[in-house]
């Protein structure tokens, strides 16, 4: 049986709306999930680095995962991070997505200690045992401190079937050139998906199969056109728009975690959400918001 790919396309990593009180913000987060459909996308993450998962207790992430996908109703796939430090919580995690309808599972490697390749071979195969759901590897070695390489996860979809794709946070193009050439020729089922804006197009070039990045949520018409106008051949309206995005990764440059930023570019460009964010992140100071709208009116988003 051939397998096909799953989870392909622009799938922004939804920023989970808070109100005053550090609660998840209902109206918000629907505004959002509806405007996102109505944009075209291919899916929705929830719970990624951008949807401040990492500052959630267990209790709040299985409440937004529930709220989300029931609130998505089936209109486009779901993928819920379940990614952490403890290999037991994440199981758990990856059962509630199951109960609740979800797709998919993102799932990024541990990221306080680093794992020799044995227990990181464990880790994921121990996960994946344990869960029918399709699963995504999430690379973000700038955060987690260790590369997933082709080499590891090429051993990893070897043996586990329902390891069907990896979100690629790497700012290296040969990364997931060599993620597309090792592990996709064997399995072409295998979703290569891009997490920087920036490497949409390289990636789709390379015959990898979209992005999972920040500018979904407020720019989702340049990513999706830029994937739309790739399907197409339209290739000089591909790097037309590529140009505009080359602009956006600027933004991240703002402030660390760079969430408020994502909230804030939404909110401008005319989604009249909250932008309220979890410690040990902040609200956006006044003088990067005016950064932030001169970058906006670079990539003529303003």
């Amino acid at each position: 049986m051939v397998q096909n790919v799953l989870f392909k396309g622009i799938i922004p990593p939804v920023s989970t709306i808070f109100n005053e009180n550090l609660k998840l913000d209902r109206q918000g987060m629907e505004k959002l999930i509806d405007f996102l459909i109505d944009s075209g996308v291919h899916g929705l993450f929830f719970l990624g680095s951008g949807g401040e998962f990492s500052q959630m207790s267990f209790e709040e992430r299985k409440e937004v995962a529930a709220f989300a996908t029931e609130y998505v109703k089936g209109r486009v796939p779901v993928l819920i991070g379940t990614g952490g430090t403890n290999t037991r919580e994440i199981i758990a995690l990856n059962q509630h997505a199951k109960e609740i309808g979800a797709d998919g599972v993102v799932i990024i490697n541990p990221y306080y200690w680093p794992l020799t390749e044995e227990n990181l071979l464990a880790h994921y195969g121990e996960i994946a045992e344990n869960t029918e759901l399709p699963i995504l590897l999430y690379n973000f070695p700038n955060l987690t401190g260790q590369d997933l390489t082709p080499e590891i996860v090429l051993k990893l979809v070897d043996k586990y079937p329902n390891i069907v794709g990896i979100k690629e946070t790497v700012d290296m193009a040969g990364h997931i050139r060599e993620m597309i050439l090792k592990v996709k020729s064997k399995h072409p089922h295998f979703s290569v998906l891009a997490g920087f804006d920036d490497h949409l197009l390289n990636t789709l070039s390379l015959g990898g199969d979209g992005a999972i990045s920040a500018s979904g949520n407020f720019a989702p018409e340049l990513t999706v056109g830029i994937y739309q106008a790739f399907q197409n051949k339209n290739y000089e309206k591909a790097i037309e728009l590529h140009k505009r995005l080359a602009f956006l990764p600027l933004m991240y440059k703002l402030d660390s975690p760079f969430v408020n930023v994502v909230k804030e570019a939404t909110k401008l460009r005319g989604l009249d959400i909250s932008t309220h964010v979890l410690p040990p992140a902040r609200p956006l100071s006044e003088e990067k918001k005016q950064e932030l709208i001169a970058i906006l009116k670079d990539a003529s988003l303003l």
